[in-house]
């Protein structure tokens, strides 16, 4: 019976795809540190892990008998993925399942922001509310504004859908145009990116993590954005500078942000947690029962279509199916 390590302990749901097929080490209590994990993987044939494993090329020599590594996550940067392919183990993400929620929770940071929730919700709480105000945290309308999406896949396609119910002009930028069917449909225009920086009111990020989008919005992009504009990012961390931007939001170069994902997770800029102008999440965009529990069950699905000798629908590197996976299986 192959073994399969499961880094964090996944819902139930996913757990019962493994049981009984596999042997299973499950880990239900504290993330393990790096030596914890390759401790573990002697013997392993399979890892389901999450974000914040770093699978590099150490830990995946630390399991000579790996042949699948299965993200709970549509991003595997996490993951070494060129060493990976280089021993023929496959490295599969969960792509699909959370677009829609993803998309919900974009714009629940843009009204979030906007309207400045998170500040009244604080300015309750401690008690220093006084009553109704004509110029209490004067936000920003939404409706009637023109956004900017950076990032035109899944998810940005379904926050461009979103938008029609705010009569949102929405401009998009990205590698590849979409088909004029598509901009039909969607009600999109697309722009260069520096007219769109320029032109929205609200710029929200669905782009991978590239070479080409680190620090895709830095100091130079954040200088063509409008003084009233907002920046949302619910992609990766590394997309933006973190630094330019709370540079940016401390001289009102911007009028706000609001970010899901950071630089360096757990960890966040200093100078951004003393904002009153950035709204701040821990990475939950995805974070509904019924989406992450559909994510889990994936990742779970992948490990046993490999290990069972099937080709995943959602293998990163494709090419190791018919050099390893099907050849070994």
């Amino acid at each position: 019976m192959a073994r399969v390590v499961v880094a964090r302990e996944l819902p139930r749901a996913a757990m019962e795809r493994l049981e009984g097929r596999f042997e299973l080490e499950v880990n239900r209590g504290a993330a393990w540190s790096k030596a914890e994990l390759m401790a573990r993987l002697a013997e392993a044939e399979g890892l389901i892990c999450q974000l914040t494993q770093q699978v590099d090329a150490e830990v995946l020599n630390a399991g000579p008998k790996l042949r699948v590594v299965a993200n709970v996550a549509v991003g595997f940067d996490n993951i070494d993925v060129a060493a990976a392919t280089s021993r023929g183990i496959a490295v599969t993400n969960t792509p699909g399942v959370l677009d829609e929620t993803t998309a919900d929770f974009t714009w629940a940071l843009l009204l979030a922001v906007a309207r400045r929730v998170v500040e009244g919700d604080r300015l309750v709480r401690e008690g220093k509310w006084k009553g109704w105000d004509l110029m209490l945290l004067l936000g920003a309308d939404v409706h009637g504004k023109t956004l900017g999406i950076l990032g035109l896949g899944r998810i940005g396609r379904r926050v461009a859908r979103r938008a029609r119910g705010f009569a949102m002009r929405v401009l998009y930028n990205d590698a590849v145009r979409a088909p004029a069917e598509v901009e039909r449909e969607l009600g999109v225009e697309w722009a260069e990116r520096e007219q769109l920086l320029r032109e929205s009111d609200f710029v929200t990020l669905h782009v991978p993590l590239l070479p080409e989008t680190r620090h895709l919005m830095g100091a130079r992009e954040l200088a063509l954005m409008k003084p009233t504009a907002y920046l949302i990012n619910a992609s990766r961390g590394p997309v933006v500078d973190e630094a330019a931007l709370a540079e940016a939001l401390a001289r009102k170069q911007i009028a706000g942000a609001a970010l899901d994902v950071f630089e360096r997770e757990p960890e966040v800029h200093p100078k951004l947690v003393g904002l009153p102008n950035v709204v701040l999440a821990p990475h939950i965009a995805s974070a509904s029962v019924e989406t992450r529990t559909r994510m889990a069950v994936m990742a779970a699905e992948n490990v046993v279509a490999v290990l069972e000798g099937r080709r995943s629908p959602n293998l990163v590197n494709a090419e190791v199916w018919e050099k390893t996976v099907a050849r070994g299986s």
